[in-house]
């Protein structure tokens, strides 16, 4: 049944969202025609999602995993909590928190990114594709935060796994954050050529913010000082 909802979903609605602000795709080719593999996108807009998702066929949609914050889209709204789980399929992630932080609190924040990280591992083993924001939560339009060590990780545990860089233009100011009314914008989105686990976490993190800073110029936006 889920599999029928993300499929209608994508074909009356998504398809529609796309129309109305329209978008320019640079290196299309450079897309997994399948899985398993790893979309790493910059992120400034809950449309970011749906705009990666769009970018494959419809008999594709269903193998497409986008990770997405455990506590905003399945434990604040019910009807988000069902759209996120019947729709989108969400891998959810953890909120850490730091505040009166003890030993309960640590051990469930490392047993949250462990199951996190082990339904991001049972995805590939599925063949699927996992959409994964490496700055953690929306930022400011076109403007890059550091990333988080997550995708290292998971790139670490499976290296033949290839990662594709993604750069989203414009999505920020079609539906910024804490806004809920669209504004028509065009938009572009550049895809990088695929990466691989390169053995060190430092120089993979570097490797991997480059080649998105280096995509962000083809679409002559700076985004970084």
């Amino acid at each position: 049944m889920s599999r029928l909802w993300k499929f209608l979903f994508f074909l009356l609605v998504a398809r529609g969202i796309v129309f109305l602000i329209g978008w320019r795709i640079h290196h299309r080719y450079r897309l997994p025609r399948s899985g398993p593999a790893i979309l790493v996108a910059n992120h400034n807009s809950h449309l970011d999602t749906l705009i990666l998702m769009s970018l494959f066929p419809l008999s594709q949609v269903h193998h497409l995993r986008p990770v997405a914050d455990q506590h905003y889209f399945l434990e604040q709204n019910r009807c988000l909590a069902w759209f996120s789980r019947q729709v989108l399929d969400i891998i959810p992630v953890p909120r850490h928190r730091s505040e009166g932080a003890g030993d309960r609190n640590s051990d469930s924040a490392y047993c949250g990114h462990r199951a996190f990280l082990k339904n991001c591992e049972a995805a590939l083993h599925q063949n699927q594709i996992v959409i994964f924001y490496p700055e953690g939560t929306r930022g400011q339009p076109e403007a890059l935060t550091p990333f988080n060590s997550g995708v290292a990780h998971l790139a670490k545990h499976h290296p033949q796994v290839p990662l594709i860089p993604i750069f989203l233009q414009g999505l920020g100011k079609v539906l910024p954050k804490g806004e809920f009314l669209l504004v028509p914008f065009l938009c572009q989105i550049v895809i990088g050529n695929p990466l691989y686990w390169s053995g060190n976490k430092p120089d993979f993190l570097k490797e991997l913010t480059d080649q998105i800073q280096a995509l962000s110029r083809e679409a002559d936006i700076p985004i970084w000082e």
